[in-house]
């Protein structure tokens, strides 16, 4: 008869990291949320609220006295997307996820760093460099999302299915931008015209986060330490 002995350090430090990987798929619904909820106060509180959601995008609130609340929320988003990713890839999602995860977390940051374009002055660099971000964030998070759930949960299907309707819906709205700049170059108006553009960016980045949201979401319902990589006893053979 073997008997296996277990160094109480090493149980310790195997619960220690259990426990830390369990919370962080909460700790990042909980940063999304709360960068949601502030983009969403921006809607609804002066000086704010005097621009039009359906026309102007979520970057002007970045042109005013509200830069800081805005930034903010991208920086909270951007965290947790982070701590979401990562804990998808212990849960055996590809690491293709993982790479357009990182494609939108590293995007919201640039879109901090670099303000749009403010046309009342003119043409920048950094607003050019926005521009590229934004489209960057906007196509990866929900590629990152319909990637990464048929492994993170392969016997729920009722999450894999809630979080690729909004990534694929997320999809669909970005596609009428797409359809705007062909037929600009088919000689149409301009595509930023052809579509209600602050209202169609909306549903493209709440669409795609609420996908995020479900994923993270499902992960912390369905707790799945049992789904991690290489930890437990299933590292040990």
């Amino acid at each position: 008869m073997t008997v296996v002995d277990h160094d109480p350090a090493e149980v310790a430090t195997g619960t220690t990291r259990e426990r830390v990987a369990a919370l962080a798929p909460l700790a990042g619904l909980l940063a999304i949320v709360a960068g949601v909820v502030t983009l969403l106060v921006l809607h609804v509180v002066p000086p704010t609220n005097a621009l039009d959601p359906v026309r102007r995008t979520l970057s002007e609130y970045a042109l005013g006295e509200a830069k800081w609340a805005f930034d903010g929320s991208l920086v909270l988003i951007a965290a947790g997307s982070a701590l979401v990713f990562a804990t998808a890839v212990r849960r055996r999602a590809p690491t293709v996820a993982l790479l357009f995860g990182a494609v939108w977390t590293v995007s919201l940051l640039v879109i901090v760093a670099f303000t749009k374009t403010n046309w009342a002055v003119g043409p920048s660099i950094g607003g050019t460099i926005h521009r590229y971000a934004s489209v960057a964030a906007f196509v990866s998070l929900p590629v990152a999302v319909l990637v990464a759930v048929r492994r993170v949960f392969p016997d729920r299907p009722g999450w894999r299915w809630a979080a690729r309707g909004c990534a694929v819906v997320s999809l669909l709205w970005f596609g009428t931008i797409v359809v705007g700049a062909v037929n600009m170059a088919l000689g149409g108006p301009p595509w930023w015209r052809f579509v209600p553009l602050g209202l169609v960016e909306r549903m493209v980045a709440f669409a795609a986060v609420a996908g995020l949201a479900v994923l993270a979401l499902g992960m912390v319902r369905t707790g799945g330490m049992g789904h991690t990589r290489g930890t437990g006893e299933d590292a040990r053979g």
